[in-house]
């Protein structure tokens, strides 16, 4: 994570990194102070949240142009006249919204100079701030959008939109509640910073280290424990972080090293950090920006987001531990020396304290049902607690101040994009055009919801490509989703659907972030590390069909719905990953993984008969599989003797 950091920012010095630092502190300040409601405690004043994301973001957007280059060849030893300029005019933008609010509620149907000038600015901002810090694809789709918003009534036939004014439209971008300062921005502000901050500390006290040294204690025994090692650490980080790249980076430095030693080629090794890491995005119980919105879009507990995408994702990583542990024992791997595994028991008793954040974090968000940002601050403040009480690891909170900064480095990326996916979700909601394109996607289904549902998933995988999870979910939850519901889905399922094939994107050629950064760690080829990723991250693409055609996988209906979700479920990922992988007690021929891969996809498809046969199917296979280890083990030990 920090070698990531200082790849992309600015290292100064003086007045500058002052400067750098006093912004990267009021940061997480400004917003434990909002959270905690201190304002109205302390004083009576009460604030809109419009006024803290006005604060929050012009923060964040004067951070990125003092420490993010505009380009990679720029010095990154000092800041250019020019970002100390659009830093003041992000503050300026943001103290506006801050000051003022309250008294621009009652014009916002309104437009002056002074809302089209700061609206101007804070919208080419916002969109400077995107290219450096999401690259192109999504400022482009930004712009589009915006275009579309001022001219879409020139369009013919059901994507025309209503004629709207450069002044209106740029007061409504900047000011409109439900454009800039809308769900996305305020999910980042307040619920994805609260699980940053505590994300941060508690990997910051030892915590990375204490769930690392577990999933050497549990995993490194087993044959190919190395990888096994590598998808429990990344899990496990990856729930807490939600982070794909970031996982990889601070993770895969040691563990793609040991899979290597182990005997995993590098292409493989890097393959499985990747997957491993990716998958923490969509493992509960914290998956990630995109989650925390998709619970406030919809309007429900993100503990009921957390409890529907439990078993797809236990399924992810159920693919992954199949094909690690057919690939070692296909080259012969066996476990780690038992000298190198540390003992499971003095890891906890070293570590114990490090589980009970966790466990607050649990029981504050499925017992007491708290609000998310306050059962993470709530985990904050018993990690706080239980470190003070520890003389070993009580010297690590003297890095509060770097937490704190790291927090608000964390935090530029996900605000950034969710302001800019905000503009674009104002510009859908205020023209429309998103209930005309849901029509269009049904009349090209064809009321076929599987025609729908592939559709779909390729325009997610296409969407995911040019941007990050967050703005690829936000977009296709307001464009595509409504037309999944309008056919039958649950609204929920249709979220999580495009939500997943948004994640996919990390791992899908040819702009699969996650890979590249595990080939860069491996020393891998880039483009056969994808491939790899991809196989092994197969239920992935899988999954998602599943639960939209049996929602009992998403612990949704009655109980035998369920049960019998679940059993189709295991059953079909784990033939699916057998015959993707291509071993079993031995190498599978081409018809066998041809015939494993049919079987457990018949076996997905809803209703008794698919079920029926595709476990005579899989039968026959296994019948023939063994039959022919049999014989081979007949003849070598004739040959032997």
């Amino acid at each position: 994570m920090e070698k990531e950091s200082q790849g992309r920012f600015r290292q100064l010095a003086g007045v500058a990194r002052y400067t750098q630092l006093v912004l990267g502190l009021i940061v997480p300040l400004a917003a434990l102070i909002f959270i905690l409601d201190l304002p109205l405690y302390l004083a009576g004043i009460s604030l809109f949240v419009q006024q803290y994301l006005g604060l929050f973001l012009g923060l964040i957007l004067a951070y990125v142009f003092i420490s993010v280059p505009a380009v990679n060849k720029a010095s990154k030893n000092s800041v250019p006249w020019y970002d100390i300029l659009c830093a003041c005019a992000s503050m300026i933008v943001g103290l506006y919204v801050l000051l003022y609010y309250p008294q621009l509620l009652t014009t916002l149907g309104f437009y002056s100079p002074a809302k089209v000038i700061l609206g101007s600015v804070a919208i080419l901002s916002i969109l400077e701030a995107t290219r450096r810090l999401a690259g192109w694809p999504l400022v482009i789709i930004v712009v589009v959008f915006i275009l579309y918003g001022r001219f879409g009534y020139l369009l013919p036939g059901i994507l025309a939109g209503k004629e709207i004014s450069w002044p209106r439209l740029i007061s409504q971008l900047y000011l409109g509640s439900e454009f800039l300062y809308g769900i996305a921005l305020q999910t980042a502000a307040v619920i994805v910073f609260s699980f940053i901050l505590f994300g941060r500390f508690l990997f910051g006290t030892g915590g990375a280290s204490f769930l690392i040294d577990i999933a050497q204690a549990l995993m490194g025994r087993y044959r190919g424990g190395a990888a096994k090692i590598a998808i429990v650490a990344s899990s496990l980080m990856g729930t807490l972080s939600g982070s794909a790249v970031g996982n990889v980076a601070a993770v895969g430095v040691l563990t793609i090293p040991m899979m290597k030693r182990v005997g995993y080629p590098a292409h493989f090794a890097a393959g499985v950090e990747a997957v491993s890491s990716t998958g923490g995005c969509i493992m509960p119980p914290i998956m990630g920006a995109a989650a925390f919105i998709m619970a406030q879009f919809l309007g429900i507990p993100y503990a009921v987001v957390v409890i529907a995408a439990l078993v797809p994702a236990l399924l992810y990583y159920l693919s992954i531990f199949i094909q690690v542990d057919l690939r070692a024992a296909k080259i012969g791997l066996q476990g780690m020396p038992k000298e190198e595994i540390p003992s499971l028991k003095k890891t906890f008793k070293v570590g114990w304290i490090y589980v009970i954040p966790v466990v607050v974090l649990v029981f504050c968000l499925f017992a007491l049902f708290l609000r998310e940002s306050v059962a993470a601050l709530y985990s904050l403040a018993s990690l706080f607690l239980v470190v003070l009480c520890r003389r070993d690891v009580r010297h690590k909170l003297k890095k509060t101040l770097t937490l704190l900064e790291e927090t608000t480095q964390g935090m530029l990326e996900v605000t950034v994009i969710c302001a800019a996916a905000g503009l674009v979700v104002g510009v859908i909601t205020y023209t429309g055009v998103g209930l005309s394109l849901s029509r269009v996607l049904t009349d090209l289904g064809g009321g076929n919801l599987l025609l729908l549902a592939l559709l779909t998933a390729f325009a997610s995988i296409i969407l995911g490509m040019g941007m990050p999870v967050t703005a690829s979910y936000l977009l296709l939850a307001v464009l595509v989703a409504p037309a999944m519901v309008q056919m039958g889905v649950p609204a929920l399922l249709a979220h999580m659907f495009v939500f997943y094939y948004g994640t996919l994107s990390f791992l899908t050629p040819p702009v699969c972030l996650a890979a590249y950064a595990a080939a860069s760690i491996a020393r891998s080829p880039m483009m056969p590390t994808a491939w790899q990723a991809m196989k092994l991250g197969i239920a992935a693409y899988v999954v998602p069909f599943i639960f939209i055609f049996k929602p009992g996988l998403a612990l949704m209906g009655s109980t035998s719905s369920i049960a019998l979700a679940l059993f189709d479920g295991v059953l079909g990922v784990a033939v699916i990953a057998i015959g993707v992988e291509g071993y079993l007690r031995r190498d599978l021929g081409w018809f066998e993984r041809v015939g494993f891969i049919i079987a457990g996809i018949i076996l997905l498809v809803p209703g008794w008969s698919s079920r029926i046969i595709g476990l005579g199917l899989i039968i026959l296979l296994l019948g023939l599989h063994f039959r022919g280890f049999a014989i081979k083990q007949k003849e070598y030990i004739k040959i032997s003797s």
